[in-house]
């Protein structure tokens, strides 16, 4: 058997997997959202991913909090192990959503919402239609409204183009190709796997565009193989593409909702020290909306700080997590 047969093998039987989910899955009435929570202690820390990522992307930082207090991760509908939520899929679809899991699963609060980048809209809107809720804001390069809530010209083609593909790949996957592009992927044959994703595609997936879900040579091998299977799932392709589907309606949702001053709310912002000068000031600006805000620049790492450092973003959590407990 050759090689790349032995690869297609070897994907068939993991893909054909039923993965049990390491949390529960809990009924929300219209689909179940999947939530692992471990660590006992107040406050809960909330996390929620990046655009295309899922509870997995907070493999490397999530123990070292749940080591200190309750650290719950979950999965946004059609991601993961959660199943497909009613569309369209925007950001305060996603904030009461997270609220109703919370409550169901009597995750008692308020938390510690972390997120990253548009996790991190997301978690601000949350903290915006329930301040009851965020006992602190940490934030990972997040979104920002004021660059999507009015997309120029060049934006919405990017947005546009992101929905094609997604497209694709939703039909890509119902056919079994996306399975195909993964197991020469493990096989080790990237050349053909890429002109099998371009053909799918119809030409619209980049080389540029491997990298925008996470870079996932950095987390476990029983991680990065968890994340090849559900990228292979209709429902991933659907719900993501919903979402950046809906990004002008997301950012205007939260510039809308978001207070001028967050007051006292602790605020953490984390930037990577190589992110652009814009980003920079963005995000010290941000964390100078709050009176007990602070900015954080994180040498070593690119705009996936969860897996490019791990450390530092746990690090700040844990001190978020004790300096509440010292005022309380």
């Amino acid at each position: 058997m050759s090689k790349g047969t032995a690869g297609i093998a070897l994907c068939g039987k993991i893909c054909s997997m039923t993965l049990s989910p390491p949390g529960q899955l809990v009924d929300l009435g219209t689909h179940r959202l999947h939530l692992r929570c471990a660590g006992e202690g107040t406050p809960a820390v909330v996390f929620d991913a990046a655009l295309g990522a899922s509870s997995l992307s907070w493999t490397l930082v999530a123990p070292a909090v749940s080591a200190v207090t309750r650290a719950c991760t979950y999965d946004r509908a059609g991601f993961g192990w959660s199943e497909a939520g009613p569309l369209p899929r925007t950001a305060a679809r996603l904030v009461e959503e997270l609220h109703e899991l919370l409550r169901r699963a009597a995750v008692p609060g308020p938390y510690v919402l972390v997120g990253h980048s548009y996790g991190g809209l997301v978690m601000r809107l949350l903290a915006a239609r329930h301040p009851e809720a965020a006992a602190a804001l940490i934030l990972l390069e997040p979104a920002r409204p004021e660059e999507w809530a009015h997309p120029s010209e060049r934006q919405r083609r990017l947005i546009a183009r992101g929905v094609r593909v997604c497209g694709h790949g939703a039909v890509a996957a119902r056919l079994g190709l996306a399975r195909a592009v993964a197991a020469l992927v493990n096989a080790g044959a990237l050349g053909a796997a890429r002109a099998v994703a371009r053909l799918v595609s119809r030409g619209g997936l980049r080389r540029e565009d491997e990298g925008f879900l996470a870079p996932v040579g950095k987390l476990p091998p029983d991680a990065r193989a968890v994340l090849k299977r559900m990228w292979t799932e209709p429902r991933f392709f659907e719900a993501l593409g919903s979402q950046i589907g809906c990004v002008p309606e997301s950012a205007a949702e939260l510039a809308r909702a978001e207070p001028a001053h967050y007051g006292d709310l602790p605020l953490v912002v984390l930037t990577s020290a190589g992110a652009s000068v814009e980003r920079m000031q963005a995000d010290a600006a941000l964390a100078r909306r709050s009176s007990r805000g602070r900015h954080i620049i994180v040498a070593e790492s690119g705009h996936w700080l969860p897996v490019d450092a791990p450390q530092a973003v746990s690090d700040a959590i844990v001190a978020t997590v004790r300096d509440l407990r010292a005022r309380r």
